[in-house]
Parts: structure tokens; C-alpha cells; sequence
């Protein structure tokens, strides 16, 4: 077909997806200055991996790795360079860093005659599913630190006492996806290090970052949670979420050299000089990288500052407004990420997951989901205040809540259409107690049940992002 054609084809049918400004699903960047977008298409048709080709936008890469180094306060040396690389996502950085561990404890094993078959990895329920992944992937077992009411994150308590000799890793998090807290980090590292003096064992910690990687530095600079603790070997943070960049862009930096086992780098010499790389994919675009050396020489510590303060302002005015309506209990917490997550403190007439799915008319994206395992009960709403996320926005989403409230509150109770259903089933099966006639009777009972769940489920999924 011409050209013309098939982009009028395509911009139709995009016309049906979400708007990107009201998706607060999402914690990536859905907003950048006209300047980096020019910056980014400039660049769209450089391969990040032909290095020999495009010397600079390896050395933007690389300042940005010390920029993010130092940030997290590595120990780096007068002179010397950071470890570490940029991803495709943090899924990708948790990768790298997962396998760095997996290695590091294989060959400790092995230097000491030990089994090295049986590697596991801590974690508490609430992580991102990006570490299920690298489990299963890379045949590492998962142990779960289980939640609990009111308590939506890793207790660093539970996690040492699940620590044994096949740890490679605590793996702990700095902006919980489903409620945005900070884990205790530091706490975590005391009680790890007590542990390891009173067995010998070396067992490290990882921060995934992703979140809270580009909030804490700037808005709580005395909270310890990055390299500042010994036990932090390596740390990940998303530059497409609060690093503020478009989606494809991640970041993992190590403490230093010898926390990147040697063996899992391909050095390369393009440039003249040693060039070292570990990444999972080849070929890849640069304009991401560009955008993230953008966002930092163009905002630098003040202006990431400021950003980061007016979002978290933001859903302080979201919070409270929220609160107002006297339906709702916040669970997320004011330090941490600039989220918003409530619950229902009613659930008998309606549910969070129908509240999500009124939102839509007015066009916002507001997931509904279930804690994990052991909050499974709970179920939340959650709003995401990224950079474009307007004071106004706040505004008008809760007056749009509020409307919901009311239409919601106008439809018979769900106890009520409960007991009627129950009704008519018990109707059902007293008209048709003979033979074939009970079995027609229990099956229609079962396929209204089956119609209920399937719907209930499909909604339900329109979950964590």
C-alpha cells in the first residue's frame, strides 16, 4: 500500500490505545523536553553496540555510569572509573547482577570443595516479577519473605534467618512496587553482617533500586541504603522511571571491580583501549542513553531535586484529598516513592476492581490488584505521581473518584445480588430434583458461578505495571 496509507492505518488504530499522561499504572517517563526528543531521533539509527563506529555515545554511557556510581556513593578512587553498565530496564540490570552473585558463590564453593548446585536468592513477596524471571531463568530458588497485614515489605528479621550457605544474595528493595516504601536497608545490613561473623559466611546484599533509585539521594540524603553499607555489592535504578527518561533505559552499578567476576566480561578493543561489556542483548538503540546524559547535565542535583519534591508534594495533595472522602485507607506510606495506595475500607457494596474499571469513562488508568502471599486479602487502587502528574491532575482525578463513589453507591448492594443469585439457585434445585432435570438445574447454577469468576478475574488482571 503507499506510504500514506499505511500511517493513516496505523495512527487509526493507535487512536484506541490509553493516553500515556493518564496511565498511572505506570512508573515510566511519559514526558520529555522537545529538545531531548530532537536529541533521541537524531540518534534513533545508531547501533549502541558498534562501538568502534560511535566512539562518543560510548563515553556519554560511561559518564553516566560514574554520575550514577557517585550518586550511590561507590568507593571509587581518585582516577578511577565505575563498574557498570547500561540496560535495556532494570530486569535486565537485575539479570547482570543476579548472575554476578550466582558466579561469585559458585567459585567460593568450589575453591572450599563444596556442592555449588543448590544456589538461593532472598527476597521478600512484594518483589517485581523481574526476579521470579531470574530465578526460573538462571535455575537460582526463590525464598519469599511473606507479608502481612500492614506490613508490605521485606522484614529484614525474617530475611536473615532464611539466609544459609547456598545464599548468593539478600535482594532488597527501595520503592516497593505495590506500595512504594523503602526497605530497611541499613537494619538489614546490620543484622547480615552479625550473621555472617558468627558463621563465616560472605553473604551480600543487592539494592534493586528501580524506583527509588533517582528519589532517595535527592529528597532523603541521610537515609543509608546504597554503598555507604559494606554489605551492598551492587545496585540497579530504572532512568526510565524517576531517572526520566523513556522507556529502555536501565542502569546496574557494583561496589567496585572484584564484585564483577572477571569471567562473565567480553573485553573488546575498539577503541585503542580495553573496553570491557556484559550485557544480555547485542544490539540495541542509543538514543535512551543520549536522553539519560541529557536529563542529568540539563537538571543536574538541584533540578533532579526539585522534580523529585514537587512529586512527592503532589501526592501528599492526592493523599489527602483521598483521605477526605472518608471511604478509603492509604497503605502506602510518605517515605518512599510518590505513590498513592488505598483500600476500600467498605468492600461488601463494591470493590476496588470496579472503581478501576469506572475510572476508565473518564479516561485514567488506575490499577486495582491483590497484595501477595501472606496480604492476599487486601486489595488495593494505586496511583503513581510521576513528573507530568500536575497539582490540577491530582485535582480533577479526585473529583472523578468522588463521581465514581456516587454511581457506585446507587447500584444494589453486591450482597444483595449475592442473596438473589443464592435465591434462585436453591429455586433452581428445589423444581428439579428428578434425574436429568436436577443435573440441567445444578448445571446452570455452576456456568452463572463460571461466568462470575471469569469476569471477576479478567478484571482483576489489570494489575501492577
Amino acid at each position: 500500500m503507499p506510504k500514506e496509507a499505511a500511517y493513516q492505518v496505523i495512527t487509526d488504530e493507535l487512536m484506541l490505545d490509553g493516553n500515556p499522561r493518564l496511565n498511572l499504572a505506570s512508573f515510566v517517563t511519559t514526558w520529555m523536553e522537545p529538545e531531548c526528543d530532537k536529541l533521541m531521533m537524531a540518534s534513533i539509527n545508531k547501533n549502541y553496540v558498534d562501538m568502534d563506529e560511535y566512539p562518543v555515545t560510548t563515553e556519554l554511557q560511561n559518564r553516566c555510569v560514574n554520575m550514577i556510581a557517585n550518586l550511590f556513593n561507590a568507593p571509587i578512587g581518585s582516577g578511577e572509573a565505575a563498574v557498570g553498565v547500561g540496560t535495556v530496564g532494570s530486569s535486565e540490570a537485575i539479570m547482570l547482577a543476579g548472575l554476578a552473585f550466582k558466579r561469585k558463590w559458585q567459585q567460593k564453593m568450589k575453591s572450599q570443595g563444596k556442592p555449588y548446585d543448590k544456589p538461593n536468592i532472598v527476597t521478600g513477596a512484594n518483589v517485581q516479577v523481574c526476579w521470579e524471571k531470574f530465578a526460573r531463568y538462571f535455575e537460582v530458588e526463590l525464598k519469599e519473605v511473606k507479608l502481612k497485614e500492614g506490613y508490605y515489605v521485606m522484614d529484614p528479621v525474617k530475611a536473615v534467618e532464611m539466609v544459609d550457605e547456598n545464599t548468593i544474595c539478600v535482594a532488597a528493595i527501595l520503592g516497593s512496587t505495590l506500595t512504594g516504601e523503602f526497605e530497611n536497608v541499613k537494619l538489614l545490613n546490620e543484622l547480615l553482617t552479625k550473621k555472617n561473623t558468627e558463621t563465616g559466611w560472605d553473604t551480600p546484599i543487592h539494592v534493586d533500586a528501580a524506583s527509588g533509585g533517582f528519589i532517595a539521594p535527592f529528597v532523603y540524603p541521610q537515609l543509608e541504603w546504597d554503598f555507604r553499607l559494606p554489605l551492598v555489592k551492587s545496585i540497579n535504578v530504572s532512568g526510565h522511571k524517576y531517572g526520566l527518561v523513556y522507556a529502555g533505559i536501565g542502569w546496574v552499578v557494583w561496589r567496585s571491580k572484584e564484585d564483577l567476576p572477571d569471567d562473565l566480561v567480553f573485553h573488546i578493543n575498539y577503541l585503542g583501549s580495553d573496553q570491557p561489556t556484559f550485557t544480555l542483548n547485542f544490539s540495541k538503540g542509543s538514543s535512551q542513553i543520549l536522553a539519560q546524559y541529557y536529563q542529568l547535565i540539563r537538571l543536574g542535583f538541584e533540578g533532579y531535586k526539585s522534580i523529585m519534591e514537587n512529586c512527592i508534594g503532589n501526592a501528599l495533595i492526592l493523599k489527602e484529598g483521598i483521605e477526605k472522602t472518608g471511604r478509603f485507607e492509604v497503605v502506602s506510606k510518605d517515605v518512599g516513592v510518590p505513590l498513592v495506595a488505598f483500600a476500600l475500607k467498605d468492600s461488601t457494596k463494591y470493590t476496588v476492581f470496579q472503581i478501576s474499571d469506572a475510572l476508565r469513562k473518564f479516561g485514567w488508568i488506575v490499577p486495582a490488584y491483590t497484595m501477595p502471599a501472606d496480604a492476599e486479602h487486601i486489595a488495593v487502587l494505586r496511583v503513581v505521581v510521576r513528573e507530568d502528574f500536575s497539582c490540577s491532575l491530582a485535582d480533577r482525578l479526585i473529583s472523578h473518584i468522588q463521581e465514581v463513589l456516587k454511581e457506585l453507591d446507587s447500584l444494589p448492594s453486591r450482597i444483595m445480588k449475592d442473596s438473589h443469585v443464592v435465591a434462585v439457585a436453591k429455586e433452581v434445585v428445589e423444581e428439579n430434583r428428578d434425574g436429568e432435570a436436577a443435573k440441567m438445574g445444578e448445571r446452570k447454577i455452576q456456568e452463572k458461578v463460571t461466568k462470575q469468576w471469569r469476569h471477576y478475574v479478567k478484571t482483576k488482571k489489570t494489575g501492577v505495571c
